[in-house]
């Protein structure tokens, strides 16, 4: 019983250290080239500070206690994280031609761990975004909510978004297997599954079959999670605990169906 015990610790342990290189690398890459970060704040800045200023100062979206800015922040935040991830999958594509991807999948690397990293690698990223937007949002004077909890669970729930984004996006890589149909896929679904969410309004003014198809939208539960903890008297419309579930449930499913796609040799 202790000898499984520990091998099972042990494959757990390397799991994750070979994960957790996939992040590094990620995190290499970020280092060499910090400027991509700035390039990157440019989105933000516009949605919030030319969108969201205009619409809050004409208040045509109702948005209950929220002023309009304290509403789009968490929206800004989730559509930074979507667009960051959706496109994360182009990696694959570049690994592929360079050679890189048979030199992964030669190690005893599992590749759920490689997916998983991959997803973590996104999340990475997204975290950056996260501290852009933190900073405009107190230029422009939102309510944010710093206490350390909401901290966390913000962390918390962009990693998980950036996973359940980031794992899709190699999902399509895998099928579609050329640059071109891969970005055309990816920019057909991403003013979709942005605009049939609650980011820039909320649900209850949708129409009813706009309605259902936003239940079904992760960013839907990403964006209602960010807005009860990063905004100051925030509310959700799930309950966070089901924000968290949902996001977790995605992440899980679409890592197995990425890490059974992931690329083989001589793909």
């Amino acid at each position: 019983m202790s000898v499984e015990g520990g091998t099972a610790r042990s494959d757990a342990g390397g799991f994750v250290s070979k994960m957790l290189v996939m992040v590094e690398l990620e995190a290499r890459k970020l280092k060499h080239d910090p400027t991509e970060l700035l390039t990157r704040a440019i989105q933000p800045a516009l949605w919030l500070l030319v969108f969201g200023v205009v619409l809050n100062e004409i208040r045509i979206i109702p948005t209950g206690d929220l002023t309009y800015l304290e509403f789009l922040t968490p929206g800004v935040l989730a559509q930074s994280v979507l667009f960051i991830s959706i496109f994360y999958g182009i990696s694959i594509v570049w690994e592929r031609d360079l050679g890189i991807v048979q030199k992964f999948l030669v190690s005893p690397t599992p590749r759920s761990a490689l997916v998983t990293g991959k997803a973590l690698s996104a999340g990475l990223r997204s975290l950056s975004q996260a501290l852009i937007v933190y900073v405009l949002a107190m230029v422009i004077g939102v309510s944010l909510d710093l206490g350390p909890l909401n901290i966390i669970v913000m962390v918390v729930t962009v990693l998980l978004g950036a996973a359940v984004f980031a794992t899709l996006s190699l999902i399509i890589a895998c099928l579609v297997k050329t640059r071109e149909r891969f970005m055309g896929i990816g920019q057909m679904i991403t003013m979709p599954l942005f605009f049939a969410s609650n980011a820039i309004y909320p649900i209850s003014i949708m129409p009813t079959w706009l309605q259902v198809i936003s239940y079904g939208n992760p960013l839907t539960y990403m964006v209602d999670a960010l807005r009860c903890t990063m905004i100051v008297g925030g509310t959700t419309d799930f309950g966070l605990g089901v924000d968290l579930a949902v996001l977790g449930g995605f992440a899980l499913v679409l890592v197995l169906i990425a890490g059974r796609l992931y690329p083989r040799v001589g793909w």
